[in-house]
């Protein structure tokens, strides 16, 4: 009876050697997953930042008010014309200060490219 009980207690060890490896392995995994997140975000975060920066440079505060208001009711719009005009001030395409005018200007021509020629028939 001793002997079967060793060669159990050898199994249940094996198992719980396992297991505990398997469970090992997947808190590794969450671990490594999360850093890359944070990395992912810090990066985010950071770019955010010098657009932002680049932004209080390009517009005059008019022109950031009303991108901050047309941020508040079309966040991908104004997202869109920030990182447009962030890549033209890279290279050295745009006049700066970018006036209020201005970005009318730019924000009216990328609104209409989204709209939709809208036609009501009558049969």
């Amino acid at each position: 009876m001793g002997e079967v009980m060793t060669v159990e207690d050898e199994e249940l060890a094996r198992l719980r050697a396992a297991r505990q490896a398997e469970i090992q392995q997947q808190i590794q995994a969450q671990a490594e997953q999360q850093a890359q997140i944070e990395v992912e975000q810090a990066a985010a975060e950071q770019e955010a930042n010098v657009i932002a920066n680049a932004m209080r440079t390009i517009l005059t505060p008019e022109a950031r008010d009303r991108l901050a208001r047309v941020e508040l009711g079309h966040a991908e719009l104004a997202s869109t014309v920030k990182q447009h005009l962030f890549t033209l001030f890279q290279n050295n395409q745009i006049q700066i200060p970018v006036t209020d005018e201005m970005l009318k200007r730019i924000l009216q021509g990328l609104s209409e490219n989204g709209r939709r020629e809208t036609t009501i028939r009558r049969i």
